[in-house]
């Protein structure tokens, strides 16, 4: 089984599209599709099924793609030991969205101090999809919230955080939930908090940005369950009434994790990180 077809196999699958994978690769969509049937013919089933919007994996092809990524990942982690014996040359960083808006910018100006000859890339999202893309070996590392479950993965450090109940300070509160997109930790915990410690029925509305999250609380839009650090970062500790919650009630650290099997270089320095 060719290791480059597994690569193309692999790229259409992540991107449920041939002519995206197409693009990543560099090659002609002819070329990628050539590729593909190729590969269903050297084992002789159907690794994909044609949809409106492009391609989705056959039974076969899910069955394939968790070796596939491993046997890629596999050879460009041998590709990448030898070419760099002693160094971490390049570093890919997953991170939430609220610990981008607090403490990533002094992290990365520090890396970039320390190790001025690797490059950086950096991915946000939420927490579930950080995850994911860590298990899928898209970042090298991450910043989740919340204790990793996942045995895979291996807690480099962790930073704590309070979290806090957040309303309007001259406003009356209407019954509304705001919260960053399905994903989020806090989202997840906040939810729980108003239904079962509170026991309050709520309106929920998702936001794609915490500035405007604490923006429309200050409007008297509603209320959030948020980490003090988003908004004392943001400024708005002195226009919002802010409860903090016990540590007993609510913990979510943000914690620094890589996979096991696929640690960084620099882990020892991360390991060692004063945040």
């Amino acid at each position: 089984m060719n290791s480059d077809l597994l690569k193309v196999f692999v790229e259409v699958a992540n991107e449920k599209s041939i002519s995206k994978a197409a693009i990543n690769l560099g090659f002609a969509q002819s070329n990628v599709t050539s590729r593909v049937k190729q590969l269903e013919n050297s084992i002789g089933t159907q690794l994909f099924h044609r949809v409106p919007k492009g391609v989705i994996l056959s039974k076969e092809g899910e069955k394939l793609y968790a070796y596939a990524i491993r046997i890629v990942k596999e050879l460009e982690l041998a590709l990448y030991e030898m070419q760099n014996l002693n160094q971490q040359t390049h570093l890919i960083i997953g991170s939430t969205e609220s610990n981008a808006s607090t403490r990533l910018i002094p992290f990365l100006l520090q890396l970039n101090k320390d190790f001025p000859n690797m490059s950086l890339e950096l991915v946000t999202n939420t927490t579930k999809d950080t995850i994911k893309n860590l298990l899928d070996y898209k970042v090298d590392i991450a910043f989740i919230s919340g204790k990793p479950k996942n045995e895979e993965l291996l807690i480099l450090n962790k930073i704590d955080e309070d979290i806090v109940l957040v309303e309007p300070k001259d406003k009356i509160c209407s019954n509304t939930f705001l919260s960053f997109k399905n994903g989020c930790s806090y989202n997840e915990f906040g939810q729980n908090y108003l239904k079962n410690i509170l026991n309050e029925d709520f309106k929920h509305l998702e936001f794609g940005n915490y500035e405007t999250i604490l923006g429309c609380i200050k409007a008297g839009m509603g209320r959030s369950i948020l980490p003090l650090s988003i908004i004392e970062k943001l400024n708005y500790e002195k226009d919002l009434k802010i409860t903090k919650i016990a540590k007993s009630v609510v913990n979510i650290p943000t914690f620094l994790v890589c996979r096991r099997d696929y640690t960084p270089r620099i882990k020892d320095y991360l390991e060692n990180f004063k945040f």
